[in-house]
């Protein structure tokens, strides 16, 4: 069978080498470029991957739709330029190419990356993910945020080895990606008739809080759990006032 990766990119030039190293196994590599002005398309291209351009940004799923139709493998292998399959996570990708079972999708444990560690607990690992599948038979839904893959009852499959995520790098922009994806999250939320109250934004924060922390062990991962769980809280504390925003005729910015 053959594997195609996909990725959807926009300024991913310090990432892209790494992750593109990681899956040169692939029979194929196809990025999706949604208007880079670093060097992302050119490195990319000098390492011989497909690259495909389209600007007109409709939320995450749609973009990986668009970026699965240029594909021509057998399976879709998809990761993020921040992503990288560790060697153990290829072998076992390359054990199902060798004899997959028909149908079925796989599962990928994703080890996340956070201010100088690789989080262990905070529900932050294994965080399973569905990331290799059939071409022909699956795709992502259209979601603008959260998407995920479109998995019609089929069975998951298990997969050995760990998919590396380097979530926060860098505190900054990694509040600044939570802030917009809050906004798009309350922004989706809101044209399908979600409705929030007062009480309702901080019930979800403190929910959030406590989750990451107690429930997900975020204690046992120290300092790292406990910002991971302050971080949560805002997140979604964000998202909800977005939404309340919204609902009463306001900006995403005009939160109570």
């Amino acid at each position: 069978m053959r594997l195609s990766v996909v990725m959807i990119a926009k300024n991913a030039a310090d990432l892209l080498p790494d992750c593109l190293a990681s899956v040169a196994f692939a029979d194929e590599i196809v990025l999706l470029d949604s208007g880079s002005q670093d060097d992302t398309v050119d490195i990319a291209r000098r390492a011989g991957v497909n690259v495909f351009t389209d600007t007109d940004w409709q939320g995450y799923g749609i973009q990986r739709q668009r970026a699965q139709a240029h594909a021509t493998g057998d399976y879709i292998l998809m990761i993020d330029t921040d992503e990288r399959v560790t060697p153990e996570l290829a072998r076992a990708i390359q054990s199902v190419l060798a004899s997959p079972q028909p149908d079925a999708i796989y599962s990928i444990a994703r080890r996340n990356y956070f201010l100088g560690r690789f989080m262990r607990h905070s529900g932050w690992y294994p965080d399973r993910v569905m990331r290799l599948y059939p071409r022909e038979k699956f795709q992502y839904n259209r979601n603008a945020v959260h998407e995920s893959l479109e998995s019609a009852g089929a069975p998951v499959i298990n997969l050995d080895g760990d998919l590396l995520h380097l979530t926060c790098r860098d505190f900054a922009s990694f509040q600044q990606k939570q802030l917009n994806y809050a906004a798009a999250w309350a922004k989706e939320r809101h044209q399908h008739g979600k409705k929030t109250s007062l009480i309702g934004i901080f019930a979800h924060t403190l929910g959030a809080f406590a989750k990451t922390l107690l429930l997900r062990g975020g204690v046992l991962d120290g300092k790292q759990g406990w910002l991971l769980a302050v971080v949560n809280a805002q997140y979604t504390f964000n998202k909800y006032t977005g939404l309340w925003a919204l609902n009463h005729g306001y900006s995403e910015k005009s939160a109570p």
